[in-house]
């Protein structure tokens, strides 16, 4: 109880039947979800976390990057940029360009949800309007990328963003799929926000039996069952 420890997160299951799975592990190394995921065949999801390459590198397994990531750092670099400007105006940087790119893409997956699309109706509207946007989206990307430092925040989003852009255009291919991994991240908020209140498992026993606990939680409220 006094070594730092892990709690991974899986989140899967068809939208009419989703599932939470909660599993600790000691380390945080990649090889904790290989080992999970030793005979999983199909789709899996997730940050830019080097760990994760493992899996990027079986066949039977196709990796999706995520959209939220990419955003993400975008946003902190108009963040950082308009703090500096201060009162004085803040006309669009590239970091704004990157962006409505991206609002754009969501936008999309916007009228997605509100017109309660089935996947091949929402596969069909990506590859009808997605897709454009998304090559729009990579011309730019490299057309700025040898203009900007590399180091900086913004070349650090855009390397990001072409590091990754397999993996992020992976979603437009099937109706089932997301743009990002926004499930995963808001089913570990539990743990996060729990942690400060419990702050320790006493044993490696405890945690494991905490992990099986959370996984009948949080699965029962994604398909809207009273826990």
């Amino acid at each position: 109880n006094t070594s730092k420890s892990y709690m991974w997160v899986f989140c899967g299951g068809r939208p009419e039947h989703r599932m939470v799975l909660y599993q600790y592990h000691p380390t945080r190394s990649g090889e904790a979800a290989l080992q999970f995921l030793d005979d999983y065949k199909g789709y899996i999801q997730s940050d830019d976390f080097g760990g994760y390459d493992y899996l990027g590198n079986k066949k039977a397994i196709v990796h999706l990057g995520c959209w939220a990531h990419v955003r993400r750092k975008f946003f902190d670099v108009a963040k950082v940029r308009k703090k500096h400007r201060g009162k004085r105006g803040n006309p669009k940087g590239l970091a704004d360009q990157a962006l409505e790119y991206i609002r754009a893409l969501y936008r999309i997956e916007k009228q997605i949800r509100q017109d309660q699309l089935k996947p091949d109706q929402i596969h069909q509207l990506r590859q009808q309007q997605s897709e454009p946007i998304l090559d729009q989206f990579k011309e730019w990307l490299d057309a700025t990328e040898p203009l900007t430092p590399p180091k900086g925040l913004l070349g650090t989003a855009i390397n990001y963003a072409l590091k990754n852009w397999e993996k992020l255009i992976v979603y437009v291919t099937d109706g089932l799929l997301k743009p990002d991994n926004n499930a995963a991240e808001n089913a570990i908020l539990p743990f996060v926000v729990g942690r400060k209140n419990w702050l320790f498992a006493g044993h490696p026993n405890g945690a494991s039996a905490s992990a099986t606990f959370f996984s009948l939680l949080e699965t029962a409220k994604a398909n809207g069952l009273e826990p």
